[in-house]
């Protein structure tokens, strides 16, 4: 398209020009796009901003001033400023991360990403759990200043002397700069050309094993960027082994006119002679001299698949959803599972550190650690606790109800100081709420004074499960089906603002599910714990027509 206007403006036709200026505001379209599915809205926000910059200055191109003025995208801004989640992107890195520095004790790892606003983006939520610092190009762009050659240098020197864990670059630590090996290479997402797929991958894998992650955002480009690359690579390592096969037949050509040239005048008979030539030089081990060169650096050939290996690549497409799981346990060891969100504590990586203790990270359904089939532990601070009571929010009921149902004996434990004290919560609301986790699901509540002593209960619990009573790790426990009554405070708990406390008060008020729903409001308020919010909102789900909103 740009080639045909181009030939439009050479021929000073003006539709041209504004058939140019039109696909220079689709282009930005697209790279907004972009950046909301394979990146983060956060970045989307600063590109949002840059446009809003570019357009208030002077000189400011007509792509620039239209799109920022079109009502569609004002809207898509304030969505996108509203917006406090994450991309899943950003726990899944975070939780590779502290796989391979907490739990692998990794020490060194590069986190590539294609755009800057990211990379900024990134920094600035990982410094929270690891020491972390950008890498970028030196030129300036608009709300980022570069990076000049010294600061370049200086930043990889300090990577290198371990003065921080993470670098987070985009492409120009690709080649060119001496970047030190690493754990981990990190792709936020795939790269559409192989060479500089593989320049990516060289970062790691050099003296020691390393490893390499490409993170996919579904149904995206991010997939088609994927394979294209892949297949690039396939086709590369084809015709280097046809490369290798052809260099083959010359080099044997070659060594037998040697022989029969010197036949007789090398002292030695047939046998030895061709022996002497075919046989790689003493280098005092095993070393395939077709994949490394007179220097010891690894030749192309070392990036052609061995022999009868269907996928060399280095990246593990088969289960990419699962990618950051590890095998199963196969030692003698103690296997914890800790969810990813829990990495804000420190407990995870304390316990990776102990001997005969094995951490692995996962996104879990119910509950905060898994320490055999049928124990599973949801963690709470003190201030978690209390905000369960103050604050309206039941969401600590309905996790300890899920954790009873798919394990035989969830525990509850509280972590902190002054329970009873820490706030101005009356000691009986602390207690009801304290037998409703004991009495009503059946957990067991255990406190625990700071992160490191919560650490050792796991790890003591673990022990006793897995070692004393010979239990195995499961991190979707026995899964039991709900009783009747059970599906019946489901049904009712569903609705917002209902509890499981309050609808089992409802049913017991009532005596079935349909006479709760059909209930009037002033009905409702009969009922010990609803209020006016709780009625006025059973009856909007009750009685509001379907594809109402709020």
């Amino acid at each position: 398209m740009q080639a045909e206007l181009r030939k439009l403006m050479d021929n000073d036709q003006s539709e041209g020009y504004k058939g140019m200026s039109l696909l220079a505001e689709i282009r930005k379209l697209r790279t907004a796009v972009t950046y909301v599915e394979t990146q983060s809205v956060e970045s989307l926000v600063r590109y949002f901003e840059r446009l809003k910059e570019a357009a208030r200055s002077s000189g400011a191109s007509k792509a620039d001033q239209r799109l920022v003025s079109e009502p569609k995208i004002r809207e898509a801004m304030r969505k996108a400023n509203g917006y406090d989640d994450l991309h899943p992107k950003f726990r899944q890195t975070r939780m590779l991360l502290a796989e391979t520095l907490g739990i692998e004790n990794g020490e060194r790892i590069i986190v590539f990403t294609e755009s800057r606003d990211t990379a900024e983006t990134l920094v600035e939520f990982l410094s929270g759990h690891f020491d972390v610092e950008k890498f970028v190009g030196q030129s300036d762009t608009d709300g980022s200043e570069g990076m000049t050659q010294t600061e370049q240098q200086d930043t990889l020197d300090r990577f290198r002397a371990g003065e921080f864990e993470v670098l987070v670059s985009t492409s120009v630590a690709e080649e060119g700069l001496d970047v030190p090996e690493v754990d981990l290479v990190l792709f936020y997402e795939p790269v559409p050309t192989a060479i500089r797929a593989i320049q990516r991958k060289g970062r790691t894998g050099r003296q020691a094993e390393g490893r390499v992650v490409v993170l996919l955002a579904e149904d995206t480009r991010d997939e088609a960027y994927f394979w294209k690359a892949r297949n690039d690579q396939k086709r590369m390592q084809n015709e280097l082994q046809e490369l290798k096969g052809v260099a083959g037949e010359l080099e044997a050509r070659l060594d037998q006119t040697a022989l029969d040239e010197y036949d007789g005048k090398s002292g030695a008979d047939d046998e030895s002679g061709e022996e002497a030539a075919s046989s790689p030089p003493e280098t005092g081990g095993e070393q395939d001299p077709d994949s490394t060169s007179e220097d010891g650096q690894a030749g192309l050939d070392a990036f052609a698949p061995d022999p009868g290996d269907d996928d060399s690549e280095g990246v593990d497409t088969e289960d990419l959803e699962g990618a950051v799981a590890k095998p199963e346990n196969d030692t003698d060891d103690v296997e914890i599972v800790a969810d990813q969100r829990e990495l804000d504590s420190t407990i995870a990586r304390d316990l990776s550190t102990r001997d005969g203790i094995q951490t692995r990270l996962e996104t879990l359904a119910v509950g905060d650690y898994v320490l055999s089939d049928r124990v599973v532990v949801e963690r709470k601070t003190v201030s978690d606790f209390l905000d369960t009571l103050t604050g309206g929010d039941r969401s600590m009921f309905e996790q300890v109800g899920d954790a009873a149902r798919h394990y035989a004996r969830p525990v509850v434990v509280i972590e902190g100081e002054d329970l009873y004290g820490a706030r101005n919560v009356h000691h009986r609301a602390i207690q009801g709420a304290l037998a409703s986790l004991a009495v009503d699901f059946g957990a067991s509540v255990l406190r625990t004074s700071d992160e490191a002593e919560t650490a050792d209960l796991l790890a003591v619990v673990a022990g006793r499960e897995q070692d004393v009573s010979e239990r195995e790790v499961s991190v979707h426990g026995e899964k039991q089906s709900r009783t009747l009554p059970e599906q019946q405070e489901y049904v009712v708990a569903s609705i917002g603002e209902v509890g499981p406390v309050t609808a089992r008060s409802l049913l017991a008020h009532f005596g079935s599910v349909e006479a709760v729903m059909t209930a009037g409001k002033e009905d409702l308020l009969e009922v010990t714990g609803v209020g006016e919010v709780t009625a006025e909102r059973v009856r909007d789900v009750v009685g509001s027509a379907y594809g109402e909103r709020d």
